[in-house]
């Protein structure tokens, strides 16, 4: 069957994860809404020499319409290949919660889709998510499946709390789905307030012996960390300083993700991180010019410094820099 992403230029993530896999690192994986964030991360790891995976959440793409997205996909390729760079780019839906919404992405050119079927039963998960997959894999499209469940709320996620991912269960869901990747809880979480700490107490550490566990049962099988972003410090507190409120917003620490990445953890989301670099420097602009009105006056500034966290992050925390 016709691979209808490679119209756009796209790639599946399987070559990536295996290279991933081999070399240590894993891929970033970006979540967009517009077109100065698409930008940002083509920019930054073209600079950084990194693959990567352009995300797109259910809401995401009710936003930016299904058929702008396709182009806007296709465009950001060819801004790569124009700039010299040969990096691969993978389009992927993050969080898809219907098999319906999975079928509509492959045949918009998606090369990669996620089906989290988490909040239903067990066996409901693995039904759901077999049915993604059968369908996706004939258009050569890589399906990732999510067991366990991640607090917080991003989008259309929300969960009060973590059900950590049972290793005891890794094998016959891999096994009976065939899935490509696999999304598991180890302690992350999605949004901007990850963990409910008092000031100057230790963040609390990911949760290492389950994804220890999960890579011996399931050796060299591509894992995935969703909700992983840093929410550093410095763009929170430019937000708070110009007018917001984000007291107490806390991430994950930087050196456990370069730790995970060097397992099995092959890709590793960042949405929140992204969104609190723009909203900081549009924060800024607005106080330091509160006459201007020219939107590229704003988010200009904001998509350079989204920019430069991409490439630091692609080097630092993924190791994927120099990797394409």
């Amino acid at each position: 069957m016709k691979r209808l992403y490679e119209e756009l230029g796209l790639v599946n993530t399987r070559e990536m994860f295996k290279k991933a896999m081999a070399g240590g690192y894993a891929i970033p994986a970006y979540n967009f809404n517009n077109m100065e964030q698409l930008q940002a991360i083509i920019l930054g790891c073209a600079e950084s020499k990194s693959p990567v995976i352009l995300q797109v959440s259910k809401g995401a793409r009710e936003y930016a319409n299904q058929t702008l997205l396709r182009y806007m996909a296709m465009g950001a390729v060819k801004m790569a290949r124009e700039m010299g760079s040969q990096i691969p780019v993978t389009l992927h839906l993050d969080h898809g919660d219907t098999f319906e919404l999975c079928k509509s992405c492959v045949e918009f050119g998606f090369s990669s889709v996620m089906i989290d079927g988490s909040h239903h039963s067990y066996e409901e998960n693995i039904k759901l998510t077999k049915q993604v997959v059968d369908f996706a894999h004939p258009y050569d499209v890589t399906v990732e499946g999510e067991l366990g469940v991640l607090a917080g709320i991003e989008e259309h996620v929300s969960a009060e709390k973590s059900h950590y991912t049972d290793p005891g269960q890794v094998q016959d869901f891999v096994g009976r789905t065939g899935v490509d990747s696999l999304a598991i809880s180890i302690g992350t979480s999605h949004g901007a307030f990850k963990f409910k700490v008092k000031p100057g107490e230790p963040l609390p550490t990911l949760r290492f012996d389950i994804l220890e566990e999960v890579e011996r049962r399931i050796p060299g099988f591509p894992i995935v960390l969703h909700g992983a972003s840093s929410v550093i410090q410095e763009y929170v507190e430019m937000i708070n300083k110009y007018g917001g409120k984000m007291e107490g917003a806390a991430g994950i620490p930087e050196d456990q993700l370069r730790k995970a990445a060097r397992s099995a953890v092959c890709k590793i989301n960042i949405d929140s991180d992204g969104r609190l670099v723009m909203t900081a420097m549009i924060r800024k602009a607005f106080a330091e010019d509160p006459k201007g009105f020219d939107p590229r006056t704003y988010l200009g500034p904001a998509r350079e410094e989204l920019t430069k966290l991409i490439e630091r992050k692609n080097r630092d925390v993924r190791g994927s820099a120099g990797n394409a």
